[in-house]
């Protein structure tokens, strides 16, 4: 691996802590609401406070969907850099732009291509 594949993992592997750590705490403030709501005898549907609490279950969840699709794509990226094709077009099989990985670590296509 050269120089670039060592700098293009490490950044892969501090990004992915960090959605890592995105994950985990989207994923507790939902078992929060959940557990909170198991332990209320509230109905939703007639509770004022009900629609709020199923909102905020959704995003919480939504959030850490998002999360945890990025966490796929960055382990990827880092499969790429390992067999030697990080930052390479799946398309045209040209370089990727350093700007558009900078961007977008997990990148696959070139920006040409990403439209």
């Amino acid at each position: 691996m050269d120089h670039t594949s060592d700098d293009a993992a490490r950044r892969l592997r501090l990004r992915l802590a960090d959605v890592e750590a995105r994950f985990a705490a989207q994923r507790s403030t939902v078992d929060g609401i959940v557990e909170a709501a198991r332990d209320s005898n509230a109905d939703d549907e007639h509770d004022p406070e009900g629609a709020t609490l199923a909102w905020e279950r959704q995003q919480a969840a939504a959030l850490a969907d998002g999360a945890d699709a990025e966490r796929r794509e960055l382990l990827a990226a880092l499969d790429r850099v390992a067999a030697g094709t990080y930052g390479v077009c799946e398309a045209c099989g040209r370089p990727i732009p350093a700007a558009r990985l900078e961007a977008r670590p997990a990148a696959t296509r070139c920006v040409e291509h990403a439209r």
